[in-house]
């Protein structure tokens, strides 16, 4: 029976962050909403619309949210050519593809975005699959992104992982029945992951992969 490795990519797989939140923050800055990187920060990983109602405590009109969004993917798209990667996330997705698992990408990314984001883990011939922000019809932390890349995988929720960094991520595995495990490269404390649903904690890729037997992907059948 098949088993999935479903992995986060911002903040999980590529350092990026705190790429999104100064981008957001000079987006809100032009057109002027005065808001914290702090808040900004914790809402990162949520789709565009809900990050922007999240940020500003209230629903903004559709045009000032398509107009917020526009400039964020703007400036963030001048950090296209040089997304850096989390310390062996190329390596870590490939020692799974080699132990069986099928690993697919869940990420709000889509596009140019998502293309880059690939290019920085540079590991393509491990990824079976991504269910981008274009594939379902709720982000998360709504469990849609995981269930989708379990039907991409041909794999049940009981034999499959789910990696990331926010609390959204961790709210969209436990809804979609996965096991999940965090890391601390996206900047939210360990207490907060656990909370939310993390069964194990690491650094980073480098971190799980070293421990990789010991964690929930690790070689058991």
């Amino acid at each position: 029976m098949a088993k999935a490795a479903v992995f986060d990519v911002d903040g999980t797989l590529v350092d990026t962050n705190h790429l999104h939140v100064v981008a957001w923050w000079e987006a809100f800055r032009q057109a002027g909403h005065q808001v914290a990187m702090h808040d900004i920060h914790r809402a990162v990983g949520l789709p565009s619309r809900d990050l922007i109602t999240h940020v500003l405590a209230e629903e903004p009109k559709p045009e000032e949210s398509d107009a917020l969004s526009a400039a964020h993917k703007a400036l963030y798209g001048t950090y296209f050519e040089r997304l850096p990667p989390l310390p062996e996330a190329g390596r870590l997705l490939r020692r799974l593809d080699g132990q069986g698992w099928r690993v697919v990408l869940a990420t709000s990314a889509s596009g140019p975005e998502l293309a880059a984001l690939r290019r920085a883990i540079g590991a393509d011939d491990a990824i079976m699959a991504t269910a981008s922000a274009e594939d379902v019809a709720e982000g998360k932390p709504a469990p849609d992104p995981v269930e989708h890349a379990l039907e991409l995988a041909k794999a049940p929720a009981e034999r499959s992982v789910f990696v990331g960094d926010t609390v959204w991520d961790m709210r969209a595995g436990v809804r979609a029945g996965v096991r999940c495990v965090a890391v601390l490269s996206g900047g939210i404390p360990r207490p907060e992951l656990e909370a939310a649903g993390a069964e194990m904690v690491f650094r980073n890729p480098a971190h799980l992969l070293a421990a990789l037997d010991d964690s929930p992907l690790g070689r058991e059948e």
